[in-house]
């Protein structure tokens, strides 16, 4: 939901095809785990559906580092890559400039996280005693980021609705944390890799990630044009961790990076920045390497 923006921005130029999660609430347990691997294996199969060849990706936040190792893999594998590659605001290298994000995954233990984090799902779910990390504990994480700012959203939506008037800003909130707040559960296993592989061993920008018996080596990309966009006060993906992918993508046909300043992590990919400056960037990028 929070990438919607970004996506009525793309579809305005481009066909656009989006991966789409299930609620692993609603997976039974006989369908077995999803871990990070798969996502990969998932993000393989999209490229070769859609002609990897002929395909434009982008990817927001986390998800960036995951679909750099499927283009990765594909490449070292003699398979297409997509024409171009772009990455928003995410944790290619999260020792760069580490957040509070990356602090609390440096901080404690994988054992800490399985311990305190996931959960079994609940009777009443198809998904019943699947080991989820639920998604009020992601959105708890995500207010708990900027409580003020919530909080001062909320009071003045309360004003408004006491004194009657605004109507359009209460629209407008309600519209936003519908979204905010529609935040599904995840299976334990893959959130568990992806803070074990992403946030604490570094795995990627090490070159010590192994999908099954593959290296993902960055540096097999030679046809797909690569660029970058990071967020001059990023709280959640430090400026730098994008932009490292350049340093591991040597053999890359072409490179670009943009620093949006004075924009924070979501006024990457929504809002007016993303729509007046940050996206027609992307479009021209996009264009250049039609």
């Amino acid at each position: 939901t929070l990438v919607r923006d970004t996506i009525a921005s793309l579809v305005a130029d481009h066909d656009v095809y989006v991966s789409h999660w299930r609620d692993a609430r609603d997976v039974p347990l006989s369908e077995g785990t999803f871990s990070l691997d798969d996502y990969i294996a998932e993000v393989r199969g999209f490229l070769t559906l859609l002609g990897a060849e002929s395909t434009h990706v982008v990817a927001v936040c986390q998800p960036t580092v995951p679909v750099l190792a499927a283009v990765a893999l594909d490449a070292a594998a003699g398979r297409p890559t997509p024409k171009t590659l772009t990455l928003i605001g995410g944790p290619i290298d999260a020792r760069v400039s580490p957040t509070q994000v990356n602090k609390l995954a440096t901080d404690h233990s994988i054992a800490w996280f399985e311990h305190a984090l996931t959960y079994r799902v609940p009777p009443g779910y198809p998904g019943v005693g699947r080991k989820v990390y639920p998604g009020f504990l992601q959105l708890t994480a995500f207010v708990m980021m900027k409580p003020e700012r919530h909080f001062k959203a909320y009071l003045d939506y309360w004003a408004a609705q006491l004194i009657g008037d605004a109507p359009d800003a209460i629209a407008a909130h309600e519209t936003f944390y519908d979204e905010y707040n529609a935040v599904l559960d995840m299976d334990a296993r893959y959130y568990l890799d992806t803070v074990r592989l992403v946030f604490q061993e570094f795995a990627l920008a090490r070159g010590t990630w192994r999908v099954g018996d593959a290296l993902v080596e960055p540096a097999a990309i030679r046809t797909t044009a690569l660029f970058t966009i990071e967020g001059e006060h990023d709280d959640i993906s430090g400026l730098g961790q994008t932009e490292a992918v350049h340093a591991l993508t040597p053999n890359a046909p072409r490179h670009a990076h943009l620093v949006a300043r004075d924009v924070g992590h979501y006024g990457l990919f929504s809002g007016r920045r993303w729509r007046t400056e940050i996206y027609p960037a992307l479009r021209a990028f996009i264009e250049s390497n039609a």
